[in-house]
């Protein structure tokens, strides 16, 4: 089960380097010197990706998010029934596991950002 968790983290960070080197693939808006159409024109199968991206960013971190937080949640439970004084700790655990769904969200709002 961990062996899935990593590969959902990594194809999550490869989205987001992907979407980092946009300006290599022509995402980014010219210089600001140059002489710049009103309009800029962007190719549709430029969209077509960035958009698949952003899903793939936001749908992937969901996932992982919510395996994490199945996985903290059970063991949170677990300790609580023996110790009720950890619920505050144990409530920072699983914050930090949905924090993965955030991330990805971030990820898809940048995709979209870069497209215009």
């Amino acid at each position: 089960m961990k062996f899935w968790t990593a590969v959902v983290i990594a194809a999550t960070l490869l989205v987001g380097i992907l979407a980092g080197g946009a300006t290599i693939i022509g995402l980014m808006a010219p210089v600001a010197g140059a002489a710049e159409p009103a309009v800029v024109a962007t190719d549709p199968e430029l969209v077509r990706w960035a958009f698949a991206s952003a899903a793939g960013a936001a749908a992937l971190s969901a996932l992982a998010a919510g395996y994490a937080v199945a996985q903290v949640g059970t063991a949170a439970v677990g300790a609580l029934a023996e110790k009720p004084e950890l619920f505050g700790r144990m409530l920072i655990l699983v914050g930090l596991a949905e924090g993965i769904a955030i991330y990805g969200l971030i990820v898809a709002v940048l995709i979209f950002n870069r497209v215009g």
